[in-house]
């Protein structure tokens, strides 16, 4: 009896270390098999926190080489708020980019649907120009595009950067052909069977079954608007009530560049909404994005 219960605590040991060694050998499977993405989280995450660190740091710490601040100093985005009229500057961008994105999906789903569906001839040499306007800078035609938006009176505005997306965008009619050739024929066949006029099928057949292709190139123009710097600084620059969050973030990098810890949360309250959409939106815009086949 003695040697049993002598015995049951030496047990009871030995499997309490056998399951801190399952579970250790588990740790480093898990680590051996994630290291890649695990750097590469790292590699993206690490200056996101780097720029919160220092937007809540005082005055006298951003000026050293310590990376936690000693006290978290939450008012600096208040601060931001009460120096510069970020409001204004993020009404300026919703409206670039909120309206820039409208145009930009209403005006490219015809024609990529045309291109994708449609056999006419000069069909390949319509979508060989399409590659061609992706390719082409748009510094090349800033000087004749400038001039044309100054005889009517828009410049000062950002008009001149939503109005041509009415005639939609390049990169967003290849993008969103390219996800309309892999929907199968047969739907479309059926539809016309059925009477459906290609106005119809469009719309009833089609757009349903494309969402993620629609929400990919969405998601692309909002980004590039919200991000967009060249074109509110070649327009807008000279208008102060027009300024976007670009624009107006690199205006107040430049009146208080001795303070980085204002400049950091500036930073960081641009940078905040679209952290905010895209997590929210990630999972169909992977699905867009891959350009696989049709679910349903």
């Amino acid at each position: 009896m003695s040697a049993t219960l002598v015995a049951a605590p030496k047990r009871a040991a030995l499997h309490s270390a056998q399951v801190r060694r399952s579970r250790a050998r588990k740790v480093l499977y898990w680590i051996a098999t994630h290291a890649l993405a695990v750097a590469l989280a790292i590699a993206f995450v690490g200056p996101v926190v780097f720029v919160l660190f220092t937007a809540v740091m005082s005055d006298n710490q951003t000026l050293t080489d310590e990376l936690l601040p000693h006290t978290w100093n939450w008012g600096n985005f208040a601060e931001v708020f009460a120096k510069s009229p970020i409001l204004l500057w993020l009404r300026n961008t919703l409206v670039y980019a909120g309206l820039g994105t409208l145009f930009t999906v209403v005006s490219s789903i015809p024609v990529a649907y045309a291109m994708a569906r449609f056999r006419f001839r000069g069909r390949k040499l319509a979508f060989l120009l399409v590659i061609t306007m992706m390719m082409l800078p748009p510094q090349v035609i800033a000087v004749p595009v400038y001039l044309i938006w100054a005889r009517f009176d828009l410049t000062g505005t950002l008009w001149p950067l939503i109005l041509p997306m009415l005639t939609g965008d390049a990169f967003s009619i290849f993008l969103l052909r390219q996800f309309l050739v892999t929907i199968p024929r047969d739907y479309t066949d059926a539809a016309r069977v059925d009477g459906c006029t290609d106005f119809k099928t469009l719309i009833r057949v089609i757009l349903p079954m494309a969402k993620p292709g629609i929400a990919a190139i969405a998601l692309f123009q909002f980004f590039y608007c919200w991000n967009d710097y060249y074109g509110p600084l070649l327009y807008a620059s000279t208008n102060l009530d027009n300024w976007t969050l670009s624009v107006g973030l690199a205006s107040f990098k430049a009146l208080h560049h001795v303070q980085w810890n204002l400049t950091m949360a500036a930073t960081l309250l641009v940078m905040a909404p679209v952290i905010i959409v895209f997590f929210f939106a990630q999972k169909i815009f992977i699905e867009g994005v891959t350009l696989t086949g049709v679910k349903g």
